[in-house]
This record gives C-alpha cells, structure tokens and sequence, in this order.
C-alpha cells in the first residue's frame, strides 16, 4: 500500500497511506563485526611491489564499538513529535486523524498487501490544531507491543526476533477505530507522513532509505543491522555488520552511519512529508521568474502534455511579455490575469487557477432577464425568461429561437463568449457555459436581440440589461443546492424504489461511509428492488473513495483502472502494476445487488465520473441523462505563485484496466440519451428521474426510426446534422468477425461516433476514436457470439458537430 501522494480529482481529490518495519538484540558497549576494509597501503617508491592479496586481507581496521544512547534509562517509553504539511489536500475529508505505531512486517518480507494486525495497533494522541501545521502528537507505548517478529540477523539460526515499527499518521474512515484494509488502501507500509524517509526512486521505490524506526527486542538474545549493508538496501540478506539488542525498545536512527541506537525513555520522533506530497513553493520568485519555473514544471508533469497538443514554449512566448509588464509595473492584478489566460488555454477542467473577482463581476453584472439552450434539432431557445425582466417585456417568450445577439449570428456569439469557469475538458461543457455567459452584459449596456415570434417571424427587438442574476444562477450546473446537503442522502419513492444522491466524495470521509453503510443496509433489510443514483451535482473528490463505495454493489474484486504518473528517474509517464485500482469488497452483509441506474450530467466530473463509470463494469448499471459527465480523467497536484495565487494542474492519467484513457476527454456516456427538446426543457417533473424510474421499471420501449437495413459488405454514405442521431440495423450471424467503420469526410468538420445496441436498446459498445492517428470510430475484429439484430447508432462525439460520413461493414477472413 502506498499512501496515495495528496493528488485528486475537481473538484478532485487523493489519498495517503502508511507503514514500515525491522528488529534485533543488544548489549551495552557491544563490539560489531564489521566488513574486511584494507588498511591504507604506505607509499612506496617506484618499482616496489605491490602487497600481496594475503597481506592486504591480514591488514583490517579495529572493529567499531556501538555505543547506546542513554543506555541506563533502560528503554523508549513515551515519544513526542510534530507532523509539518504543505499538501493543500493534506486535510480535506479527515474526520478521525490518527498516530499510530505501525507495525513494519510488510516492509520486512516486502508485502505490499500487508494488514496490520489489529492488536498491533497502538494509537497516540494528537495534541494540537491537527488543522494547523505543524501539528503536535504524543505516544505512551505498551510494555509489550504484539507486531509480527522477524530473524534479521542473518546469522541462519532460527531466533525468536525483534518487532519493528515506525510512527506513522493515518486517517481512519472504515469500520471500528482501528485500521483495516480499507483505511489501509490494500495494505503494506507506510510511504507518507511518517518517522521513515521512503525512496521514490524507479529502481528503490517504497525502499526505506533514511529517518527513525523503533525495534522492540523481547530478551537480549537478539541482533540487529548497523548498516545498509553492500547493497545499499535496509534489512535484506546482505547484512552481515550486527549489534546485539537489549531487551525492550530502542530508537534506530537510519540517517547515521553506522546506525544510531537510542535508549532515552522519552524521544522526539518527527513524521516526514515526502517530497512529491509537498507543495512546489514558486510564491518567493519574480513573476517572470515563477513563469519560467511553471512552464519547466509543466512541460515534464503535466499528464495530457501530447494527448491536448499543448505547446508550453508557445504559450511562454506568448504569455512572456505579460508577465514582464506586470513585473515592470509592479501591478498584481495584470500577472494575475496573464496567468488566469495563459491557463485558459490547456483544454482540461481539472486546471485551475488565479480568479479575477472584478473581472467576473464586471462580466455577470448586467442580465437581459433570459437563459439560453441547445436543442436537439439545432436550434438556440429560450429556456428561462424573467417575469417582467427586460427579453419579456419586449415581447419575447419562452421557447422563442434565438437567431442572432448584437447583429452576430447566435453560435458565432455564443463561441464568442468567455467563459470564467474555464477551462473544460468537453466541448460540451464549455458549449453550455458558454450559453450561460453569452447572455450576460456589462451593467446597462444597449443590447439587440434577433429572434423568431410566436407568428414565426424574425424580429429584433432592444433592450437595456440591468442587474438581474436570476438568469445567470438558474443556469449553474449546481442550481438548487444550498450548501446544507449531507454527502450521501436517500429518499423513498412512491413505487416502492430508493432514489439515492450522492453530493461529493471530498466532506468528511467518515461521515460518508457511515450514511452509505447505512443505506445499504436499509436496502438490504427491506429488500428495495432497485435504486436510483443520483450524480448529477458532484463535482468529484478522492478518487478512493468513489472506488470503494461502488464496491458495494460487487461481489468480485475488479480492477477498475490504473493512473500513469511521471517518474522523475525514467523521465516519462509509467504505469505500475502494483499500483491498479481495485474493489475492496465490503462485508457480504453490505453489498447490494438489486438493479442500479445512474443519472449523470455535465457537472459530474473527476471522482464523480470514476464512480459512474465503475458501475459500467460487468454492466451493473444503466447509465442514464441528457449528457456525457465532464470528461475530467486524471489525479492533480497544486504549486505555489506569487501574490498568494495557487494552479492546480492534471499530474495523473487515469486509464482503464485495459490502460486506455477511458474519462478525460470524453465522460461517462449515457446509455440512455434523454432527449434536449422544448417538451423536456419546460417539463415539469424530472425527466431524467422518469427516465430512470422507467428502466427499472421495464417501461422503456425502443422503437427508434431506423435510417436503412445494412448487410455484411455494405459501405453507405450519409449526411449528419449537429445534434442528429441517425439508426441502421443489421443482422449479425453467430461466428463472424465483423469490421465495422464510421468515418468522417471531413474530421475538421465532423468527429464520428458510435454506438452498438441490442433490440431492446441496450448499449453494447460504443466508440469515439478507432486509433490516435485520426477521429474515425469503429470496431475491429468484432466476434459476434450469436445470431443477433444490432442497432448501430451513428452520431457525433457531444452532438457538436455533423458532415458526411461513410458505414462501412465488412467481414474479416479467419
């Protein structure tokens, strides 16, 4: 287990984990045997011969004396230290903090899944803010300890051996008050915020190269390494320098050579932040100079660097002279905005950084009393219309189409529009923000609205904004939240089914498993048919979490994904197996299996989109909504600016078990698209939720307007509108291995998609790009099991775009 280096996901989110251990046996002033070290050869003069092999080994140093600290105070009693934090994450969730003595068995035997056992578990007390860093704690350790004992003396006899611990923080969220193989992250040793330096070396990760351990020898009869030993690795088999132990507890400090052995009864044991956890602090450079370091830091660690085509020398080009003004000027507020726009323009949501509040202000101050949509067919309506605002008494009326604003053709303004939630992921997302600033007016300023009446006519009208925000808070993706929502709540519906709303994965941790425990075993209890899962307002959080809470609904232990992460000495982005995302399955008693949908929408994103997506494995749930989640796949990490100013970037790539990039970009499609229509738009119960309710119902008839039958070695050329769905069917025969090709005419233009669908419109497989070397969708080398009718629904990736396209079926020879 590693102690998940604080990364996470928007509104995101990571996690930490713990642990370490040795053992031995000594006596007061014990001589160590230490490796044959020639003795210095005195010079000679030319043409002496050298000493032979004989005399050079007969020549060693004295063996060194290891002497104890404070050997008369007979032993560690109590311990006292401090644990200092920059991680902005470090904090967040943490309902029950703990200091634990933490028992190093998996380091021993290098057992990354090792539990420590629950009698082992020994807690301190934190004595200070644990809010405020640095904050203090205090230990009183048991007269006898029960972690695992292990031989380290390699001396081939067996012995009893020596329990060996390190002090450790911990943030318990499962179960009792004890750790376990949750709390543990799967399991192993410590790697963050504890008494041992941990190596994040390629070739020595997770080695324990430095810092204190505490060993407890059960009589005198036991040994212990002073050393590292030949191969630089602490307690492996290569150690042959050794001290005896006293009975009892001594500190071993691994920062001295040879090793420091401390017998004081009372020690100060300060917990380490591991230098990837740690905050880059740029907040003492100039501003050019804080550019520089960004950009340098950027460039190598930034995780879609390649995949977005963001050219880092190009935005310091062109961002440079900015930055150098502002420092010339001495003006905070221009770095501030040449930061906020250089930004801007790295696609992912998961950037973020400085907020310009006057420039916001300045931008949402004025309103027209309206709210914008897309709809499906391609049209731009009027979705909000404030009673007596400026838009109704001018005449205009919901459900008007929108033609053009200030004399500009309506998508050329809305694209126009600048966004202060930027930047996004999605074109999807950004299009929706963008409607939602399009609309939006520097405080009484003369604006022209074109649009078409209730006689079908094109009229312009003009109006004055005022300050109205009634518009511009009704369009947020989180309209309707007030702030006092639990993080897990449930209600029972009148047919009999839960409907279940998660609102984040960053609240109090504990207090989220303890509601979702509960709810679960409400559903159990009274045996609910099915639920529905409501994530349509969760911006995301640790990503852990999202995982384990979907294990619930399991009854195997699938691996869910992996992330890539950079790696300083191989000087790319790796992927480790060790480090794969996995279910831990809950007690049997707690899993529900009763059927699941999902409601998503474009404010789900990051851990929110992780949990969504998990529930699509082994097709556990229906995925249900008008749109894609926000496509933000990947763990952040923050760095430090001048004038106060942090950015959060993507430092993590999340990939599927298959290790394809399976969120960023794209989102949690849904299964079932809920059509962006006048009747939906100005329905007055929640269409999703009806939606819903009708998949668990077995209400959903799927009788789509097929498009035309295609058969085996067919290729059929077609136009799609932006926002269109177009159907073809075909029947599939058991044993074929079908290639089935949608490409674009033009993929500037247009960016296929595609999906595959049973009879009863349940999703199969659907496709966005076939290869990274072009937009084209498809499925190579498809086995098809049995005689089946697919539906193949051919679309555009959001719904933003349409062009000609070709279908194209073929059937692969064996």
């Amino acid at each position: 287990m590693t102690k998940r280096l604080y990364w996470i996901t928007l509104a995101v989110f990571l996690m930490i984990l713990a642990a370490c251990q040795p053992q031995v046996n000594i006596e007061p002033g014990a001589v160590v045997a230490q490796s044959a070290t020639p003795t210095p050869e005195p010079e000679s003069d030319e043409g002496d011969e050298a000493s032979d092999d004989s005399e050079d080994d007969s020549e060693q140093e004295e063996p060194e004396e290891i002497e104890f600290i404070n050997e008369d105070e007979g032993g560690l009693v109590s311990i006292v230290g401090e644990v200092s934090y920059t991680n902005p994450f470090f904090t967040s969730g943490t309902a029950q903090p703990l200091i634990l003595l933490e028992d190093q068995t998996g380091f021993v035997t290098r057992d990354t899944n090792y539990i420590f056992p629950l009698e082992s578990q020994v807690l301190g007390q934190i004595t200070s803010n644990f809010f405020e860093s640095p904050f203090s704690y205090s230990m009183v350790l048991p007269i006898e300890p029960k972690g695992g004992l292990s031989d380290v003396d390699n001396d081939d006899e067996e012995e009893v051996g020596v329990q060996i611990f390190a002090v450790a923080y911990w943030d318990n969220t499962y179960g009792g008050p004890f750790l376990e193989e949750r709390d543990l992250g799967g399991g192993g040793w410590s790697t963050a915020y504890v008494s041992t330096e941990i190596s994040n070396d390629l070739e020595t990760e997770r080695e324990i190269i430095g810092g204190k351990i505490i060993v407890y020898a059960p009589d005198d009869e036991q040994s212990f390494p002073i050393n590292f030993g030949e191969d630089g690795l602490f307690l492996t088999d290569d150690d042959e320098d050794m001290v005896d132990l006293p009975q009892g507890y001594t500190v071993v400090d691994l920062d001295t050579a040879p090793f420091t052995f401390d017998r004081s009864r009372e020690q100060v044991i300060d917990l380490l932040e591991p230098e990837g956890a740690a905050l880059l602090d740029l907040s003492d450079q100039s501003y050019t100079e804080a550019l520089e370091s960004m950009i340098t830091e950027l460039k190598e660690k930034y995780a879609f660097t390649d995949i977005k085509g963001v050219d880092w020398d190009e935005l310091a080009e062109e961002y440079g002279p900015r930055f150098e003004e502002a420092e010339e000027d001495e003006d905070p507020q221009a770095y501030r905005r040449a930061l906020r726009d250089l930004l801007w323009n790295i696609p992912d949501g998961h950037v973020s950084g400085p907020v310009v509040i006057e420039d916001f202000r300045a931008a949402i101050d004025g309103g027209i009393g309206l709210g914008i949509r897309d709809v499906d067919d391609g049209r731009v309506i009027v979705s909000f219309l404030l009673e007596d605002g400026p838009a109704d008494a001018a005449g205009i009326s919901l459900g008007d189409e929108i033609v053009a604003i200030n004399d500009e053709p309506i998508d050329d303004w809305v694209e126009a529009a600048v966004a202060y939630s930027a930047p996004f992921s999605t074109d999807h997302v950004e299009r929706l923000q963008k409607l939602r600033y399009a609309v939006r007016f520097e405080a009484d300023s003369e604006v022209t609205v074109t649009y078409i009446n209730e006689d079908e006519e094109e009229e312009t009208v003009e109006l004055d904004s005022v300050p109205e925000f009634a518009s511009f808070n009704q369009s947020s993706f989180f309209s309707g939240q007030t702030g006092f929502e639990l993080p897990v709540e449930w209600e029972i519906l009148d047919n009999g089914y839960v409907m279940v709303t998660i609102t984040g994965f960053l609240d109090n941790q504990l207090l989220t498993i303890q509601l979702w425990e509960r709810l679960m075993q409400n559903l159990n209890d009274n045996e609910v048919p099915g639920i529905v899962i409501d994530m349509r307002q969760n911006s995301g959080g640790f990503g852990f979490t999202a995982d384990q809470m979907a294990a619930y609904f399991f009854e195997e232990e699938f691996v869910t994904g992996n992330t890539e992460k950079f790696d300083d000495e191989a000087e790319e982005f790796i992927i480790k197996e060790e480090d794969a995302d996995r279910f831990i399955l809950p007690d049997e008693s707690l899993r529900y299996d009763g059927e699941i949908v999902v409601m998503v929408g474009p404010a789900c994103a990051s851990a929110c989109e992780f949990f969504s997506y998990n529930l699509t494995i082994d097709n556990r749930a229906t995925i249900v909504g008008q749109y894609p989640t926000a496509g933000l796949g990947g763990s952040v990490t923050e760095l430090r600016m001048p004038e106060g100013e942090q950015i959060r970037y993507t430092a993590g790539r999340a990939v599927d078990a298959d290790g394809e990039i399976h969120i960023e970009g794209i989102g949690v499609v849904p299964d079932i698209l809920v059509p962006v229509t006048e009747d939906t738009l100005f329905a007055e119960e929640d269409v999703i939720l009806e939606a819903a309710l009708d998949v668990l119902e077995g209400n959903l008839s799927f009788d789509p307007e097929v498009e035309a039958e295609v058969e085996v070695g067919d290729s059929v050329e077609g136009t799609l509108t932006a926002g269109e769905t177009l159907i073809y069917t075909l029947d599939a025969t058991e044993g074929q291995i079908l290639n089935i090709f949608l490409e674009s005419a033009d993929e500037d233009e247009y960016d296929p998609f595609i999906r595959l669908l049973a009879d009863d419109g349940t999703l199969l497989l659907d496709n966005d790009d076939l290869d990274n070397k072009s937009l084209n969708a498809g499925f190579e080398d498809l086995e098809i099991p049995f005689d089946i009718l697919l539906f193949i629904e051919v679309s555009s990736f959001d719904n933003e775009s349409g062009g000609d396209f070709t279908l194209t079926i073929e059937e692969v020879d064996e």
